[in-house]
């Protein structure tokens, strides 16, 4: 193949992976309204675990929500007081996030209920009507992790 075509051909592949976009970032970027984050609950009620981000003082302050098999929407930082320096954060398996910098599993029931360690550091978090309300307050205080 001469070597004009072979330039065409790599300039064609970089220009359809542009088009389609690279890896998807995982964190949706919310922005505070009055000092408080806002979270339909329609958004987060699924079983799943939703990432966010929110600038805080020019720092990107990563966290996720998940509704837990018992029915309760729980709000953790991604990040945790060991792996954190790492910046890994967690991942869903089933009920369970995992650490993906140690492989340690957490029941998502137990996501706001234990805290230290490996555990997905707390985010107090307060369902409010139709939707999960947190604090810009509480999101400052997980900055140390970020």
């Amino acid at each position: 193949m001469k070597p004009t075509i072979k330039l065409l051909l790599i300039a064609l592949i970089i220009t359809a992976i542009a088009a389609c976009g690279g890896p998807k970032d995982k964190y949706s970027k919310i922005v505070p309204n009055n000092g408080t984050l806002t979270i339909p609950l329609t958004d987060v009620n699924d079983g799943n675990t939703h990432y966010y981000t929110v600038n805080a003082g020019g720092k990107d302050i990563k966290f996720f929500l998940v509704k837990s098999n018992d029915g309760v929407i729980r709000a953790a930082f991604d990040a945790c007081d060991v792996c954190f320096p790492e910046k890994k954060g967690y991942r869903q398996e089933g009920d369970f996030v995992v650490c993906n910098n140690c492989g340690q599993k957490f029941h998502s029931s137990r996501i706001n209920v234990i805290k230290g360690g490996c555990n997905p550091s707390p985010l107090a978090r307060k369902n409010v009507g139709d939707s999960v309300i947190i604090s810009m307050k509480d999101v400052t205080t997980g900055a140390r992790y970020f």
